[in-house]
């Protein structure tokens, strides 16, 4: 399997990014294809003693910055490492895309270059996040603001069939998240999402509040764009200041500092199920192509086991899922997510 990578996107590229490609190599039994300024990757590898074995180099000398317009992959910056790895998937160059680059543009440029899967309508952001037992999957996690009724219900299709192939979750349960649990509530585009969702064939376990999001009360949480992306940031600024009180805490006192080394164990333990580091990122669903976004402070860690949900993901045939479910619904309902 060849994976694309983009060895300039994110805070840390391309030395963190050449660190996770060397680590995925040798544990996962990958090949890379690097898009980026070759002149730079081989002196960062040669000064890091990198071995770039397994390792093609498409030079691609221009970067797209994390501030810069996502429209800019397809103009002004139509020739950077985002846009080249994009390119080389769309032409079948390899079998799956990672950037920790500019977000919007990866979504921009996957939905133009690589574009969708035959009857979706949107492309989605759908990060895998820690809850009490395990993880859920939120989709969509900010790519599209506004949305219509029969793109929520595609964003319950294609999170079920990634979290059945590449996390192993059987029939995951798919909840809308609302401002209530009964049926009645939300507005319009909640009620009509509700209805799609409960005739959908999937395991639709009906409305649930952000609160109890963290307490396992689905595997897929579908939401618009806004709604995602709110819940998204809440979600990480509350683990990191929750982190921090704990840390500042133990560090109070005598007491607490003996506090601190009698629980230091349980402790990390609890931090490891709570560390975004684990998932790597998250999957731009729905394009035609496997697209995978690394977070954007990734280091060697997180970029490597975000090559191994990308090779999952391939592995999985989470495309060819998607597909065969969209055009099952569309069959059995008439045409409604044409």
């Amino acid at each position: 399997m060849k994976i694309v990578v983009d060895a300039f996107g994110g805070d840390h590229a391309p030395l963190e990014i050449l660190r996770g490609c060397r680590m995925a190599i040798d544990e996962y039994d990958v090949d890379i294809l690097l898009t980026g300024s070759e002149m730079v990757i081989r002196e960062t590898a040669e000064k890091d003693g990198i071995s770039l074995a397994r390792m093609e180099i498409f030079d691609a000398p221009e970067v797209i910055a994390t501030d810069e317009s996502p429209k800019s992959i397809m103009r002004e910056k139509k020739n950077c490492s985002m846009a080249a790895g994009l390119r080389l998937l769309a032409e079948g160059k390899g079998d799956a895309f990672i950037s920790a680059g500019n977000s919007g543009a990866l979504v921009f440029g996957a939905n133009m270059i690589v574009h969708r899967i035959p009857g979706i309508k949107r492309i989605a952001f759908a990060p895998v996040m820690p809850k009490h037992d395990g993880f859920f999957m939120l989709c969509d996690g900010g790519a599209n603001v506004e949305c219509r009724s029969d793109m929520l219900l595609q964003f319950g299709i294609m999170g079920s069939a990634y979290l059945d192939k590449v996390m192993g979750v059987p029939n995951p349960r798919v909840g809308l998240a609302n401002v209530g649990t009964e049926d009645h509530k939300g507005g319009t585009l909640q009620h009509e999402a509700f209805e799609l969702l409960q005739k959908s064939g999937l395991n639709f376990v009906g409305n649930i509040e952000a609160r109890d999001i963290p307490a396992d009360a689905a595997d897929v949480v579908v939401a618009d764009g806004f709604t995602g992306n709110v819940i998204l940031k809440l979600y990480e600024g509350v683990a990191i200041e929750l982190f921090g009180m704990i840390k500042e805490l133990f560090q109070k006192n005598l007491k607490t500092k003996l506090a601190a080394a009698l629980v230091l164990k349980d402790m990390r333990g609890m931090k490891k199920r709570l560390d975004y580091n684990e998932y790597g990122g998250a999957p731009i669903i729905g394009a035609a192509k496997p697209v995978f976004k690394a977070h954007g402070s990734a280091k060697a860690k997180t970029f490597k086991n975000a090559i191994r949900l990308t090779k999952a993901y391939v592995e999985g045939h989470v495309i060819e899922e998607i597909s065969e479910a969209i055009a099952c619904f569309e069959k059995e309902h008439g045409g409604q997510v044409e």
